[in-house]
C-alpha cells in the first residue's frame, strides 16, 4: 500500500513538472533578430495574444524611441506580429513590451540596433522574451521532475533490497 502512495505521488510530480516546464520554456514576446543594424527590419511576434481578440500593441521604448507598434498579422506559429523598420534609431538596446487586445499582458523583449556594417560575434539569434514569472515557473517544474524521479529511484531501490533480503 505505501509503496503505490509513492508511485501515485511520483506520477502526480512528473505529471505536473511535464506540464510547466514546457509551458515556461515558450517565449510570450520575441523580437527576431536580436541584433541589428541601422535602417534594418526586426519582426515582433507574440504567442501569447490571440488574434480573435483583436490587435496586439508592441510598446518599443529605447534611447530614442517610446512609440507603439499595432499588429493585425497573425503569425505563422499562432499570435501576432508585425515588422519594425530601425531606420532613424540611435544605436543602444529597446525593450518591446506587448498588450493583447482584450488587455492582457503579452510578454516583453529587447533588441539592439548596431552601426550598419558592424557583424555581431556568433550571429543573431532570436531576441529573449517571456514574462517576469516565468523563472519561478521554471524552477517549480524542474523541482517537481527531479522529485518525481528521486521517489521513483528510492521506491525501486527499497523493493530490491527488500527482495535480496527476503531472498537470502
Amino acid at each position: 500500500m505505501k509503496a503505490q502512495r509513492i508511485v501515485g505521488s511520483t506520477a502526480v510530480g512528473v505529471g505536473l513538472g511535464t506540464l510547466l516546464l514546457p509551458a515556461a520554456a515558450l517565449a510570450d514576446t520575441t523580437v527576431s533578430p536580436a541584433t541589428t543594424p541601422v535602417g534594418g527590419t526586426v519582426v515582433l511576434t507574440t504567442t501569447e495574444c490571440n488574434p480573435a481578440d483583436g490587435d496586439a500593441l508592441f510598446h518599443v521604448t529605447g534611447p530614442d524611441r517610446d512609440q507603439n507598434v499595432r499588429s493585425t498579422t497573425a503569425a505563422a506559429g499562432g499570435g501576432l506580429s508585425a515588422e519594425l523598420f530601425t531606420a532613424g534609431f540611435t544605436l543602444g538596446t529597446y525593450t518591446v513590451t506587448t498588450t493583447c487586445g482584450n488587455g492582457s499582458n503579452g510578454g516583453t523583449a529587447t533588441f539592439t540596433v548596431i552601426p550598419i556594417g558592424a557583424t555581431p560575434i556568433g550571429g543573431a539569434p532570436a531576441g529573449a522574451g517571456g514574462k517576469d514569472g516565468d523563472t519561478g515557473v521554471l524552477v517549480t517544474g524542474g523541482a517537481l521532475a527531479a522529485a518525481a524521479v528521486a521517489g521513483g529511484a528510492y521506491v525501486l531501490v527499497r523493493r530490491r533490497r527488500r527482495a535480496a533480503t527476503t531472498a537470502a
